[in-house]
């Protein structure tokens, strides 16, 4: 075979192979969805793309072309488009992350059009809470900190834009048990200062010009902290909304029943005993996007600790919070389609 008929063979076998693969695509579609909710939620809009579905699937669908539950639907092949941003390799950097981690691609577009303001708890001169194992201490910012950048990186990765607040130039995501400590900490660029209304004023005061300048519909942030009770309270996560506050109320009972619900599947019968109460707290009153303060449970606690200190359990709380996030974003659209 000549070369050039041999290049021009190799194409068309890669195009035939790309487009039967997309044809091959499918899925699930999620309780409410009709056709047009289901195919747009794969990046496929418009009448041509539903006739293409009904022609595909028409022995699967319910009467006048609805969805089952539980049933895998063929998706019809990306056009266009829709074809070149689905192929491309979406990635974004981000510094933060630290060098192992700093390239992501969007794997999702589940949060697109959704924005989030992250605040992980204390930082720069105020270390918060103080645990210890042995003669190792746990500072509060410290894990609070690296929990927040993992849920930035989720969030992120499933197509939102987030401001992550308190940034430590040098601290990455680290699978460190014992997280080293700092006073490197600052509100984005700006030094932390040493005085606690003045620290709390500051971060309020960074969310809310960015809430001014952010063009999204659905906007909201987080407080990450870790307790501190005594040695042997035990406490579950448990959530503050904003007093007077609706979506923040709401948001904090969907991050609840998140949590209730993943410990149901993964520690059947242990139960969840994490509470949502509305707090007089400074962030959350001087914040103007609907907030969450988060506790994420008693940094003395010998049991609690064990939630933060490995890795793994880091990225699951973070995991957790952003399938919370994905849940109220869903709710949220909902109520104002």
């Amino acid at each position: 075979m000549k070369p050039k008929l041999s290049i021009l063979f190799t194409l068309f076998l890669i195009l035939f192979c790309t487009s039967s693969l997309q044809a091959q695509e499918k899925s699930f579609p999620k309780k409410g969805e009709g056709i047009e909710l289901f195919l747009k939620r794969h990046n496929r809009v418009g009448i041509s793309y539903q006739k293409q579905f009904i022609e595909l699937n028409k022995t699967k669908l319910g009467k006048n072309n609805t969805l089952r539950m539980g049933v895998k639907y063929t998706l019809p092949p990306l056009q266009g488009k829709e074809a070149a941003t689905a192929t491309a390799k979406r990635t974004n950097y981000e510094p933060l992350f630290g060098k192992e981690l700093a390239s992501y691609k969007v794997t999702s577009s589940e949060l697109k059009g959704a924005c989030f303001y992250l605040v992980s708890g204390h930082g720069g001169p105020d270390p918060g809470a103080i645990g210890r194992i042995g003669k190792t201490e746990l500072h509060e910012d410290e894990y609070a900190y690296d929990i927040v950048l993992r849920l930035a990186r989720n969030l992120m990765m499933k197509g939102a834009k987030v401001h992550i607040i308190i940034q430590d130039a040098k601290d990455g995501i680290r699978n460190d048990r014992y997280l080293n400590n700092s006073k490197r900490e600052t509100c984005m660029g700006s030094p932390i200062p040493f005085n606690q209304i003045r620290r709390l004023q500051q971060r309020s005061d960074k969310i809310n010009s960015l809430f001014k300048q952010d063009k999204y519909a659905y906007k909201r942030a987080i407080f990450v902290h870790v307790d501190s009770r005594s040695k042997s309270r035990q406490l579950d996560v448990f959530f503050y909304h904003q007093d007077k506050n609706s979506e923040s109320k709401q948001l904090a009972k969907t991050m609840r029943s998140t949590f209730a619900n993943k410990y149901k599947k993964h520690q059947p019968g242990r139960g969840f005993s994490g509470t949502v109460s509305k707090r007089d707290l400074y962030v959350l009153r001087h914040t103007t996007p609907a907030s969450l303060f988060v506790e994420l449970g008693n940094i003395q606690n010998s049991s609690d600790q064990q939630r933060f200190i490995p890795s793994d359990n880091r990225q699951a709380l973070a995991n957790w919070i952003c399938d919370g996030f994905i849940a109220d974003y869903n709710r949220y659209k909902k109520k104002t389609q």
